[in-house]
């Protein structure tokens, strides 16, 4: 299968009064056409500045672009110009945001808000246009008559329908999906994933799925990324991630989860606290959590290496965790 989407080694820092945000660290991925990947870690790991690097929707002057390569299907985004972006932006590639509360415009219906997305980019009538936008409502389970509706008179679940239906309104090829279910019950989050996922097969459209919930990427997500200080800490099919963890970090996340079948006294944290993105270390990111942590891994970055099919690591003693 070819690949939609290929970021290499991909780095965004945000200049502020105070200091230099290292949010993304020179990072590698990729996307195949019809795929889902789910991107996970912490916050502050570079999970939405990687998306927001994708769109190109940096917030300037802070944020910038100091290496890398973006290519989504043969076009190199980080040299087309922002006209052409804006061409490709909610056409080609659209994004969930993560607050459905605040991504809408109070004063605008709901209606008016996807025929907006659909005038821009197909350059039809208003009135085909808002057609098009009953459609879209409908299909994400919402009545169209309620389109001259506007956003306070739905709930939040709603609110999230609303806003997929916008990203979806051109059929896009990529959708990328920030915490799509944060702040939803967990009614509405089955539903809201049931959503995408018939979306999915509907119209076959690659996603990336940027989330911390475990739970969701194993309903989701072909393939999973793990992200730590802004650079993938492990990489590979969502049963190498979860079958066969190779890196201290990944099972940090996985040990942290309530156990229902097990008793255990205590949950069982990552020691210390999220890496200081002011910050950048000469060794692995995680080493100062790191229970297994020796001098090299304090003292040299270790490399994102392959070891089965597309499973990658970036630990100097991987190999040690595989054989256990």
């Amino acid at each position: 299968m070819s690949n939609l989407l290929e970021i290499k080694n991909l780095s965004i820092q945000y200049k502020t009064e105070d200091a230099l945000v290292y949010a993304v660290n020179g990072l590698d991925l990729t996307l195949e056409k019809g795929s889902c990947l789910g991107l996970v870690g912490e916050t502050g790991a570079g999970k939405t500045t990687t998306a927001l690097g994708i769109l190109g929707l940096l917030p300037k002057p802070q944020g910038q672009m100091t290496s890398g390569q973006i290519v989504f299907d043969s076009i190199d985004l980080t040299n087309i110009g922002e006209a052409a972006l804006r061409e490709i932006r909610g056409k080609a590639i659209s994004m969930v945001f993560q607050d459905p509360m605040t991504s809408l415009n109070p004063i605008l219906s709901v209606g008016a808000q996807i025929a907006e997305v659909i005038q821009l980019h197909e350059k039809c009538s208003k009135n085909e246009a808002m057609n098009r936008a009953k459609k879209m409502l409908e299909l994400v389970g919402i009545p169209g008559e309620r389109c001259d509706e506007y956003p306070h008179q739905f709930s939040g679940g709603m609110k999230q329908r609303v806003i997929i239906a916008i990203a979806l309104a051109c059929n896009p090829e990529l959708l990328i999906a920030d915490e799509p279910t944060t702040a939803l019950d967990v009614t509405i989050q089955a539903q809201v994933l049931e959503l995408m996922r018939n979306l999915k097969s509907q119209f076959n459209t690659s996603t990336i799925l940027i989330t911390h919930d475990l739970g969701v990427v194993a309903e989701m997500c072909d393939h999973v990324a793990i992200m730590y200080g802004g650079m993938i800490m492990e990489y590979g099919t969502l049963r190498d991630i979860y079958k066969h963890t190779l890196h201290p970090y990944t099972k940090g996340l996985f040990d942290s989860i309530p156990d229902l079948e097990n008793d255990v006294p205590r949950l069982k944290p990552i020691p210390g606290m999220v890496l200081d993105p002011t910050l950048k270390p000469a060794g692995c990111p995680f080493a100062a959590r790191c229970g297994k942590a020796q001098d090299k891994c304090f003292e040299e970055k270790p490399e994102l290496r392959t070891i089965e099919g597309v499973h990658s690591v970036r630990c100097h003693f991987a190999d040690e965790g595989r054989e256990a």
